[in-house]
């Protein structure tokens, strides 16, 4: 008898532990992700082809990191409200609506349209490298003494739209390998230098920013690097003047193999 009601007491300790073990995964249960994305084209995926005909001129792709990273992921929600061309300004003004304090995560690269780049670049296409110069020149200029009071604010409000929200602000890739670039025809070797040093800049800012303001710095250039204009196998669409608004921007393979992965490492991080 005394075997018996050990057998007993037992066989009621292993018919409990199931319950208990499905009270621990509820309990347990990882929390709903709410994803908002926001930012310019190289959120929204200008260049990556594939885009949403409804997103008219924000050229948004579904080979964007954004809907790439959601895709895997499968969160609760996901929205999109990145747009090729956003500054700053269009961020406060258009894009912030669209979090909440149910948001539990947002993305967002912006500061290069404040800074001119697409001018910049266009600039550095078409004219002499002495006109390419002063253009990078005017907007690393503007990087130093205006975009981080602007960064500031737009991350505050995020903050503030979104107070549950990890923020993960990503930079911009270096645009060209220079360590080939001499045998790499297109613009010159003091153009690439320029431009890629005017990008380093901007993504000193954004690091800055996003520390001070207490969010995630995700750096995308070591994923780039290799695969960089005069690259073999660039992530990069290279300089076409036919379709210039492409120019600089990462194909579909520099969203998936570029961005996506160190988003996917800061948001799990």
């Amino acid at each position: 008898m005394v075997v018996s009601a050990a057998g007993a007491g037992l066989a009621g300790v292993v018919a409990a532990a199931p319950a208990a073990g499905a009270a621990s995964a509820v309990n347990y249960a990882a929390p709903a992700v709410n994803y908002v994305a926001l930012g310019d084209s190289y959120s929204s995926g200008l260049g990556a082809g594939n885009y949403v005909s409804a997103s008219g001129s924000c050229d948004r792709s579904t080979d964007a990191y954004p809907e790439q990273w959601a895709g895997a992921n499968a969160p609760a929600s996901f929205t999109s409200v990145a747009c090729a061309g956003a500054t700053t300004a269009d961020v406060l003004s258009s894009q912030v609506s669209a979090l909440s304090t149910s948001t539990t995560l947002v993305s967002i690269t912006i500061g290069g349209n404040d800074a001119g780049f697409s001018s910049v670049m266009e600039t550095c296409v078409l004219l002499p490298t002495s006109s390419c110069l002063n253009a990078v020149a005017t907007a690393e200029a503007f990087i130093a003494s205006q975009l981080p009071a602007r960064l500031d604010q737009t991350l505050q409000t995020i903050a503030a739209d979104a107070p549950n929200a990890k923020v993960v602000v990503l930079d911009y890739p270096d645009l060209y390998d220079l360590s080939k670039s001499g045998s790499c025809i297109g613009l010159s070797t003091a153009d690439r230098v320029a431009l890629n040093g005017g990008a380093d800049d901007l993504d000193a800012v954004l690091q800055a920013a996003a520390l001070a303001n207490h969010d995630t710095f995700a750096d995308v250039r070591g994923q780039f690097a290799g695969h960089e204009i005069c690259d073999s196998d660039s992530w990069l669409h290279s300089v076409d003047i036919f379709a210039i608004s492409s120019s600089y921007h990462p194909t579909a393979a520099g969203q998936e193999l570029g961005y996506q992965p160190v988003f996917t490492a800061a948001a799990e991080g």
